[in-house]
């Protein structure tokens, strides 16, 4: 399977839990590509021309979707199939409610049929394992949908 991993990452906490999930795809023999959502990243890979696409964002100031996201989502001006999405954040900023909100809009733009990974601040530790798992049932996820 052909995996298209987009992330925007600030503090690099979103980076960080991009780099394990490909790094948990790449064992499984999948063929995945990392891409920078940012200034300078270069041309944006063409969704297409993957199996799915997972997109990873930090929560900006109370709930907000950071613009470079924004900017991504935009000119890719469709919204592929088989889109899922990941996200960090940090609770003092709003409280449960507003917790990885951008990864929330972002699911429910996509109209994404899996829940979006929520971490707190770093993958570091148990969410390690969070993250890892929350990969898995992608896998199995996407991997059941295509057999259909």
């Amino acid at each position: 399977m052909r995996v298209l991993i987009c992330y925007a990452s600030y503090s690099g906490n979103t980076q960080e839990v991009a780099e394990l999930i490909k790094k948990k795809l790449a064992e499984k023999a999948h063929d995945v590509f990392l891409y920078r959502i940012g200034p300078g990243s270069g041309e944006i890979p063409d969704p297409s021309l993957f199996d799915l696409m997972l997109i990873g964002t930090f929560t900006w100031g109370k709930g907000a979707t950071p613009n470079e996201v924004k900017d991504f989502v935009y000119e890719i001006g469709y919204k592929p199939p088989n889109v899922f999405v990941f996200g960090t954040g940090d609770t003092q900023f709003g409280g449960d409610d507003l917790f990885c909100h951008a990864a929330v809009k972002l699911a429910k733009f996509y109209q994404s049929s899996f829940e979006p990974l929520k971490i707190e601040q770093s993958p570091r530790g148990i969410q390690e394992e969070k993250v890892l798992t929350w990969t898995e049932g992608v896998l199995t996820h996407c991997l059941n949908y295509l057999k259909k």
